[in-house]
């Protein structure tokens, strides 16, 4: 495959591909609660794009007196209850961009550090079929901001991470697939981005096609070998 080809697009979820951040707010708040504390949302932003056994940790030091695997599968059955019951909501765009991929022919792979259950019941509940791999929180070897995550997308999918851009709204996970080696585009949304090694800013993906990625991608892989390690700068 050559160093300007496009062979994948690997999605973050929660808050890149739909907005259940409020969610996941919503339930840390009633979980804290229920032990006798409280949780700003000054702390929930700290969460956003950690993993979430790192998370439940910060539960456990914020008085839940449960464990970590106990926290985690509370956390995600209350977001999936919400889901249930008030939809999927989508980040504006992001559909749209998906059926642009998929008709263009380029794959596409979800990289999420929630639970596969509750990722794919995001998927299931999507129109079409719309992701060729699904790598979640229970299947990463190290959760972002490690590179494993994008690492084993692109391993699923037989592709190389410089033939792939990812897609991601937080700083940890910017970190994570900056890392792998691919062209992240980060799409800010709760948190700022600012500093965590984005390749490009879009301050939306309403009225993003496959081709505006490719040409991203293509025009990353130029710059990127214009600046060679031992080139003049």
């Amino acid at each position: 495959m050559s160093d300007s080809t496009l062979a994948a697009v690997l999605w973050d979820m929660d808050g890149t591909l739909v907005d259940t951040e409020p969610y996941w707010m919503a339930a840390e708040a009633v979980l804290v609660g229920q032990f006798g504390g409280t949780w700003s949302h000054e702390q929930a932003l700290r969460l956003v794009g950690l993993g979430l056994e790192d998370s439940a940790r910060i539960f456990q030091d914020a008085g839940v007196q449960m464990g970590i695997h106990a926290i985690v599968d509370h956390l995600t059955d209350d977001v999936m209850g919400q889901l249930a019951t008030k939809g999927v909501p989508f980040r504006p765009g992001a559909q749209e961009l998906l059926a642009s991929l998929r008709a263009a022919g380029i794959r596409t792979g979800l990289v999420t550090m929630s639970l596969r259950r509750m990722a794919q019941t995001v998927v299931d509940l999507m129109d079409s079929h719309a992701f060729d791999v699904v790598i979640a929180g229970d299947d990463s070897t190290r959760p972002k901001p490690f590179p494993d995550p994008y690492l084993q997308a692109c391993a699923a999918l037989g592709v190389d991470p410089r033939d792939t851009v990812a897609i991601e709204d937080s700083p940890n996970g910017l970190r994570s697939a900056v890392a792998s080696g691919a062209a992240v585009i980060g799409v800010p949304h709760m948190v700022s981005i600012t500093g965590a090694g984005a390749h490009a800013v879009w301050p939306t993906l309403a009225g993003r096609t496959a081709q505006d990625v490719a040409l991203f991608h293509a025009g990353h892989v130029q710059s990127a070998s214009e600046h060679r390690p031992g080139d003049a700068p």
